[in-house]
């Protein structure tokens, strides 16, 4: 007998025209992700004992399927939502039921309260208040300067380490 898939945890946050959802599932190779105007399908199979976990959110409000992106972290699944209308305000919550879902929680890491306006949301990636979503789009997927690679020209091999220094004695 097969069992049930479960729900991943699930992690959201918003801005005026976009939603985030963060699928914590480790290792899911070729996860399945649906959008329709009006919900989220996801299966796939991870996590250390490499179950199936499936789930359908129904949306508080409707999306544009078409703009709604998703990307593989390898860590996560991270979940883009194009708002259909971006000049709506904030969502209550993300999904239509008013039930409570155990698997569904709030990233605070990435939330940004509607009267908070500047760069700082989204990890530090900009995009504040009213936000570009195609800029954030070209940001999430790692397209961002120098073709998305890191920069260590400031460092010097000569200084020496940090580490490298003894271990104060104890007093």
């Amino acid at each position: 007998m097969t069992e049930q898939p479960l729900p991943p945890p699930v992690m959201w946050a918003q801005r005026s025209s976009i939603v985030f959802l963060t699928i914590n599932l480790e290792d899911c190779k070729d996860p399945e992700v649906k959008f329709s105007k009006d919900s989220v399908y996801f299966k796939g199979t991870g996590g250390v004992e490499k179950k199936d976990y499936e789930v359908t959110i129904p949306l508080y409000k409707e999306i544009d399927p078409e703009k709604s992106k998703h990307f593989n972290r390898g860590r996560c699944i991270e979940i883009l939502l194009a708002k259909a209308n971006q000049e709506e305000p904030y969502w209550p919550s993300l999904t239509s039921d008013k039930s409570k879902h155990h698997w569904l929680k709030c990233d605070f890491n990435k939330w940004q309260d509607e009267d908070e306006s500047g760069d700082e949301g989204v990890g530090g990636m900009g995009g504040g208040g009213g936000g570009d979503f195609e800029e954030m789009m070209r940001q999430m997927g790692g397209l961002g300067g120098a073709g998305g690679k890191p920069n260590f020209d400031d460092l010097d091999g000569d200084e020496g380490d940090s580490d490298d220094e003894p271990i104060p004695d104890l007093e």
